[in-house]
């Protein structure tokens, strides 16, 4: 068993946050005093990304195996991104244990298809998956960049971006490389309707990298869903409205 860097804080109901590819449990800092009042709060690093040794295979199967080592034993697990689809997996694998889900941000394919034209271009996940070789910065700095595509406040929150992105080591060249393969090849579509859990989907309506049409497909998908768009906002509504996005954990906590 690889050992996973987490971080816990405060008290309350479990609730287990996954970063998204190339970040860390760094980037949840704006929110996490917030969230630490009304839950016991787990701040997972992936493997290979802040605190976290890197693994093999780091495939998503594998990473799965991985967290569901780490989880209380009934808990929220929230995604944002990549970690959404981690946490669309621990749902479906241990229902008993994953009480409630919230997706941020997140689709069942990162990747267009002929039959799913919310995806992002394959070719432009290839060329992220080239480009990391030839020059890593300039690569997740144009990811950071197009994360803001759309925000109302893009260069504030890429400041911010950018701040919690290199507080901690850079990640492990092959777990980036690993995760983007799992954005290009994964598809969660045929068994989202599964999920019976309770989901709150939060999304920004200008995002670019998850299209909101993606959150709105699963809401029609999930037998218990809530979704909540926020305005002028791009891939991080955590960052770009980290009050209402408080809001809406605790409201789903009491409520769903």
């Amino acid at each position: 068993m690889m050992h996973l860097h987490v971080e816990s804080i405060g008290s309350g109901p479990d609730l287990v946050l996954l970063h998204g590819w190339a970040m860390h449990s760094g980037i949840w800092s704006g929110v996490r005093d917030q969230l630490s009042q009304q839950f016991c709060l787990h701040l997972v690093d992936l493997p290979g990304h802040g605190l976290s040794p890197a693994c093999e295979p780091g495939t998503l199967n594998h990473l799965v195996e991985i967290i569901t080592d780490i989880l209380p034993e009934r808990c929220m697990v929230g995604g944002w991104s990549l970690g959404g689809q981690i946490a669309m997996e621990l749902a479906l694998r241990e229902p008993e244990c994953v009480q409630k889900l919230v997706l941020i941000s997140t689709t069942p394919c990162f990747a267009k298809r002929d039959n799913w034209e919310w995806g992002m271009e394959h070719k432009l996940l290839q060329l992220f998956l080239e480009n990391l070789k030839l020059s890593y910065a300039a690569t997740i700095n144009r990811f950071l960049t197009l994360q803001m595509s759309g925000d109302r406040d893009a260069s504030r929150i890429l400041l911010q971006l950018r701040k919690h992105f290199f507080q901690r080591v850079e990640p492990d060249p092959d777990a980036l490389q690993k995760g983007l393969e799992i954005l290009q090849q994964s598809d969660l579509r045929d068994r989202v309707a599964s999920i019976k859990q309770p989901v709150l989907l939060l999304h920004g309506e200008n995002d670019v990298i998850t299209h909101p049409a993606a959150a709105d497909w699963m809401h029609q998908q999930l037998s218990q869903s809530q979704r909540v768009m926020f305005p002028h906002c791009g891939h991080a509504p955590f960052l770009s409205y980290p009050d209402q996005f408080v809001t809406c954990l605790n409201e789903f906590r009491t409520h769903a």
